[in-house]
């Protein structure tokens, strides 16, 4: 069928790749429906371009993706460095170099198909290539679905991290009527109906139009199946066999079937494709899957089991591709051999979920396997679920192997289940039996010889104890397990243990921490213990977070952001910038807080754990800012805290809603945000969370005793010397702080230095209550004005929010604006809210007319 509609494609893919040859590579992001001639498309770039070279790789619609299939397609046509770091199990990220410096060495084209299918190894390369690929002169054209990519799709986090100065977009639209008429001509047959048939899918009309039956097929579906029920025996044999293999059937395989030269001819005439590697294939996934769909189940599972027992034979093939049709073919034998080592193999290069689907496939199969072989596989789906977020399938799973090691007297194996199981519950907010299994795991195997496993049931133990604010019990279960990890000379557990004795001593204001968790990076490092790597960084961020030690804080961030993007640790890397969010908001940068509260919010791995940082940012952002929707995110936080909450959330909740109620000249407010909280920590030492509610409780004049062992600023400002405290937060960068103590306790000069600052921050709420309070005192003339940010702006709006007037104005919907600006849907619906309060009017209609008639763009 000819091309038609797609000259401007065309040129988009060929302006990108002169452009990377010019100044640095970037990726391309080709998208549409199925079926719209996305890979039509780039078969004719192909064409056009043949002073380049170009890769191609695709993504399978097995049952269970194969972790970096496009790499080893890529890697099939380059060889090189690439195949021997595939062929020679080396760490992923070692692949990702080699296929990168295959990209710098050449100009080239790569295209991964069909990544709506990818798995998660593949979606990180796509992350670590997107953002390095401008050193190279190369494009990576990345095809997808769409209408199958939602908001929750893991493609879609990844798009939204890719730099945008080198990310394009070719949106591939069905066809005109116009061109389907066209076509129809062509063909020789008649147009009527056949655009309301296919609203312009190309594969839908290419279908329809080869059906030789009268009138229009009711369903493409019927197309297919008319013209495959034309086909002689030999034909159709080769063209069922081709349709129980996803991708392309390579001609080794296709001699099981004998295809003849007339078998061929006869399958290409039903639009099946023949590649010059002597491979067949369907020109697209959704007419293999009719085929295959309209097979007898006997029929399936005999052809099935056939291409096993030719691809068993053979050395390189994947073990996922054996799994997938080991279990086409209902073999549980097959399945069992086959799916386990797959699953480890996925999860070697990180590809977790599709670990978890191939550890399923194997319980499913798994009627023949004795009690203790399923508790392994069930234990190693729970931490494959645990691995990407699926906490009640974690503890499903881990629950059936303790059943079954308790019924069998295996104790080691019961007490490693045990605290397992309570590392899964913390995490799935199920406190109480967290405590539960920690203690059942310590009692079984404290009564049985010390090992790695009693270890780890202290690491928990501290742990738990640690989020509780029960420090000295942290310390206590975390240096037992230290020393137990120096006798075994196991250096993981040691450095697991530092950190947590580290961050535990911190917490209580001991500096020595410090030196723990130094060695506890030490100890991963040495290791190469990827995840404690990242475990350290991210507790030595944290605590100069919390001791305002921002110039070492930014240090481990910027570390610790570059290592676990690089090992593509992504829980790990939103955790961080829950804390980069966290920093910024401490030293005023309130747009960069922002911004990294939206990256993880919206990112699609984020869990309970890093969202809790991350909203407790957003509430303080909203508190300090004015923006609406504070009771909104205060409302997420308490649930995600649970009914009976931990210190550590119920103090920084307590925080944020005291100064909530503070602004509002609510005195009651700040006591009742704040007085329970702070009779809490004085039972476990905390000394910033201490001064930071006493401090409250100092400003409402409810502080009924001297409060001793809290930090500064805050013991300062409570013992009278306000003067100190001031320098103390201007020193540290702390500016908001710094305008607030001088603005409650300075004189004039003072106050009116503070509401300068105040004003310039943004901080509305303050610079309206102090405001209210210097005119109380009889000030007169304070000064008044817009932010900078807004004196251009005919009505005082923001440079964000006349982003989104701009955007509304051209009628786009809130999800749309908020890709368009990389914010969630949620802020921008409060960016509207304020506009639409801003321009005084009550619908997104008055203010798109106002903006037209008299607003300048966003710049």
């Amino acid at each position: 069928m000819e091309l038609l509609e797609r000259e401007s494609c065309l040129s988009q893919l060929s302006r990108r790749l002169d452009a990377a040859r010019d100044h640095g590579g970037g990726v391309v992001l080709v998208y549409g429906e199925a079926g719209v001639g996305k890979s039509a498309l780039l078969r004719k770039f192909r064409e056009i371009r043949r002073d380049v070279r170009v890769l191609w790789g695709g993504c399978d619609d097995l049952f269970t993706p194969q972790p970096l299939a496009p790499v080893y397609d890529l890697a099939q046509q380059v060889k090189g460095p690439v195949l021997a770091a595939l062929e020679s199990d080396q760490p992923r990220t070692q692949v990702f170099a080699a296929m990168l410096g295959e990209l710098a060495r050449t100009a080239t084209v790569a295209v991964f198909e069909d990544m709506h299918w990818a798995d998660e190894a593949t979606l990180d390369l796509l992350k670590y290539l997107g953002r390095r690929i401008e050193s190279t002169p190369s494009i990576v054209v990345v095809t997808y679905r769409d209408d199958e990519v939602g908001p929750r799709h893991p493609l879609r986090a990844v798009i939204g991290d890719l730099p945008r100065s080198s990310t394009h977009r070719v949106a591939v639209a069905p066809l005109s009527e116009d061109a389907v008429v066209q076509l129809a001509r062509a063909a020789g047959r008649s147009a009527d109906g056949l655009y309301r048939v296919t609203s312009g899918n190309p594969l839908f009309l290419t279908e329809l139009l080869a059906a030789q039956t009268e009138g229009v097929p009711a369903t493409v579906r019927d197309a297919v199946l008319s013209r495959a029920a034309r086909l002689i025996p030999e034909s159709r044999n080769v063209a069922e066999l081709v349709a129980v293999v996803p991708g392309r059937t390579e001609s080794w395989l296709l001699s099981q079937a004998a295809p003849t030269d007339i078998a061929i001819e006869g399958c290409l005439s039903i639009g099946m494709v023949l590649f010059d590697d002597g491979a067949l294939g369907y020109r697209h996934e959704l007419v293999r899957r009719v085929i295959e769909d309209g097979l007898l189940p006997s029929r399936r599972k005999s052809l099935h089991a056939t291409v096993l027992a030719a691809l068993a034979s053979r050395s390189d093939v994947s073990t996922a591709r054996l799994a997938h049709h080991a279990d086409g073919a209902g073999d549980g034998a097959a399945v069992l051999r086959f799916a386990p080592v797959a699953a480890r193999q996925a999860a070697a290069v990180g590809a977790h979920r599709a670990a978890v689907s191939q550890y399923q496939m194997a319980l499913r199969h798994g009627a023949a396997l004795t009690p203790g072989e399923r508790c392994r596989l069930q234990e190693a789906l729970a931490y494959e679920c645990y691995l990407t977020s699926q906490h009640e399938r974690a503890i499903e799973a881990q629950t059936a192997a303790l059943a079954t090691w308790r019924a069998s007297g295996q104790r080691v194996n019961e007490g490693n289940a045990l605290q397992f199981l309570s590392r899964f519950c913390w995490f799935a907010g199920r406190r109480a039996d967290a405590d539960r299994y920690a203690a059942e795991a310590i009692a079984v195997l404290d009564s049985l010889s010390a090992g790695r496993e009693l270890a780890l049931a202290y690491i928990n133990r501290a742990g738990l104890d640690m989020e509780a604010h029960e420090n000295a019990s942290s310390i206590y279960f975390a240096q037992k397990a230290a020393a137990l990890a120096e006798q075994l000379g196991a250096n993981d557990i040691l450095s697991d243990a530092l950190n947590t004795v580290g961050t535990a001593r911190l917490i209580t204001g001991d500096p020595g921490g410090w030196a723990d968790l130094n060695r506890s990076l030490v100890l991963a490092q040495s290791g190469n213990f990827e995840v404690l790597v990242a475990r350290a960084h991210t507790a030595l961020c944290a605590m100069a977070v919390s001791c305002r030690d921002y110039s070492k804080a930014g240090e481990h961030l910027r570390q610790g952001l570059a290592y676990t993007d690089l090992h593509q640790l992504d829980a790990w890397w939103l955790y961080l910038l829950a804390y980069s969010a966290r920093l910024k908001f401490e030293v005023s940068d309130w747009t960069g807080a922002s911004d990294d509260v939206d990256a993880v919010l919206r990112h699609p791995h984020t869990t309970a754990v890093t969202r809790l940082p991350a909203l407790r940012v957003l509430a303080h952002l909203r508190v300090r800012r004015g923006d609406p929707g504070v009771a909104e995110v205060l409302g997420e936080l308490r649930a995600l805290a649970g009914p009976v909450p931990e210190l550590q959330q119920l103090g920084s909740l307590a925080a944020v809603e005291a100064e909530l109620a503070w602004l509002a000249g609510d005195r009651e407010g700040v006591i009742r945000a704040a007085q329970v909280p702070y009779e809490r920590v004085c039972e476990h030492p905390d000394p910033r969370m201490k001064g930071e509610l006493a401090a409250w409780l100092w400003r409402a004049q409810a502080l009924t005793e001297t409060a001793a062992d809290i930090a500064e600023p805050y013991a300062s400002e409570i013992a009278g010397d306000w003067r100190a405290a001031a320098e103390m937060w201007a020193a540290v960068g702390c500016r908001y702080e710094h305008a607030i103590t001088l603005g409650w306790h300075g004189a004039e000069a003072g106050q009116r230095e503070a509401l300068a600052l105040l004003h310039e921050l943004g901080a509305g709420p303050a610079e309206a209550a102090l405001r209210q309070r210097l005119r109380a005192q009889g000030v007169r003339k304070l000064p008044r004005g817009a932010r900078r940010s807004t004196r251009s702006n005919p009505f005082g709006l923001t440079r964000r929010e006349a982003q989104v007037l701009e955007l509304l104005s051209q009628g786009l919907r809130n999800s749309v604006i908020a890709r368009r600006l990389f914010l969630s849907t949620k802020t921008v619906d409060h960016h509207v809210s304020t506009v639409l309060g801003k321009l005084n009017v009550s619908t997104r209609a008055e203010a798109a007319a106002i903006a037209l008639a008299r607003c300048e763009p966003a710049r």
